[in-house]
């Protein structure tokens, strides 16, 4: 009899930058998780919940104490919260996700709620989460966002990704279908 190999699990661990604490999510997360997810700028280009679903309170419980937890447990990848530190407030969400463990390639998403848009926190959160992959040994970050989502596209330059091409009708959003602009981070990147 075969023996089925689990996927390797990413440590947990807490990072911190400047500004930022990024922890698992927690139960005190879920008021903050649901005003979030239901923001129609979030909304438009990341499909929370899934298109023709609505986002409740069960769906953001759904989410802090169980499906975030086990994309680590299952191998997938991990996912945190951004609290900022100075208020401890939850301020959004960043993971590695679809580990590709053979090759060592990972992708990173995040999200940020509408109190603490503008400030920088996504780039800071993406900078600390894709450098810690890659001295984890990862090496490939991709960064996936919708081609009109400039505000995530401009993330993903600032954090250092080059821009390698565009994923034709890739993404399915609440008003229809999305192509993707493709980003990539690799160790020699960072030399």
């Amino acid at each position: 009899m075969a023996t089925v190999q689990s996927a390797p699990i990413m440590p947990a661990v807490i990072l911190e930058t400047e500004r930022l604490r990024l922890r698992a999510l927690l139960e005190s997360d879920i008021d903050d998780v649901l005003a979030s997810c239901v923001d129609p700028e979030l909304q438009r280009w990341i499909p929370l919940p899934a298109p023709g679903e609505t986002y409740t309170r069960t769906t953001a419980e759904e989410f802090c104490l169980k499906a975030a937890p086990a994309i680590r447990t299952g191998g997938d990848g991990q996912h945190w919260a951004m609290v900022d530190k100075e208020t401890g407030r939850f301020t959004g969400s960043v993971a590695l996700l679809r580990t590709q463990w053979p090759a060592l390639v990972t992708e990173i998403g995040y999200w940020v709620s509408p109190w603490g848009r503008g400030r920088g926190y996504a780039t800071e959160a993406v900078v600390a989460v894709s450098r810690w992959a890659v001295n984890q040994g990862f090496q490939r970050v991709e960064l996936k966002a919708a081609v009109g989502n400039t505000g995530s596209r401009k993330v993903a330059e600032a954090a250092g990704f080059a821009p390698e091409g565009t994923e034709r009708n890739a993404m399915p959003l609440h008003e229809g279908r999305s192509d993707l602009a493709v980003y990539g981070l690799i160790p020699t990147d960072l030399a």
